[in-house]
């Protein structure tokens, strides 16, 4: 039982660091892109307020599948994000050419590490037969039989 769980709080924990790492790397770059396109710049500052949330999250959650799949949305969109307006640019005309040392590449390694981390958690957790769940699942043990008596009209 203790390999699941030092797999489990490394795995966390390199969640956690991309997290934070990507919420830094984009709060530093709002005020620029709030100015240069200002759509942009919000999507930044709401993709740092969720990453900090998701790094919040792995740190104190007990069950933190919704983390590491907000985590992981948000990561494979800013990756996509970062493509698209380096190839055939956003909507309104936003294009950048290059990769805008060292934000453009750190912030790539820091998602793509996210979402490598939680393919990798989910992965450890099939191994060890866990399945991550969404919702309580009651313990098989437990009687939860219904009736129509016990329905709410």
């Amino acid at each position: 039982m203790h390999s699941i769980k030092a797999a489990e709080v490394t795995l966390r924990g390199v969640g956690v660091c991309c997290a934070v790492g990507n919420t830094v790397l984009h709060t530093l770059l709002v005020p620029d892109h709030l100015e240069e396109m200002f759509y942009i710049g919000v999507l930044f500052a709401v993709g740092s307020a969720i990453m900090l949330g998701v790094a919040v999250a792995l740190a104190v959650v007990k069950r933190p599948l919704v983390a590491w799949l907000t985590g992981t949305l948000v990561s494979l969109g800013m990756i996509v994000g970062f493509a698209l307006s380096r190839t055939v640019g956003l909507p309104g005309g936003y294009y950048e050419d290059g990769w805008e040392s060292p934000y453009g590449p750190l912030s790539v390694l820091v998602e793509g590490l996210f979402v490598i981390a939680f393919v990798a958690w989910l992965g450890d957790r099939a191994a060890h037969g866990v399945t991550p769940a969404l919702r309580y699942a009651p313990h098989p043990e437990e009687n939860h039989t219904f009736s129509s008596e016990n329905a709410i009209q």
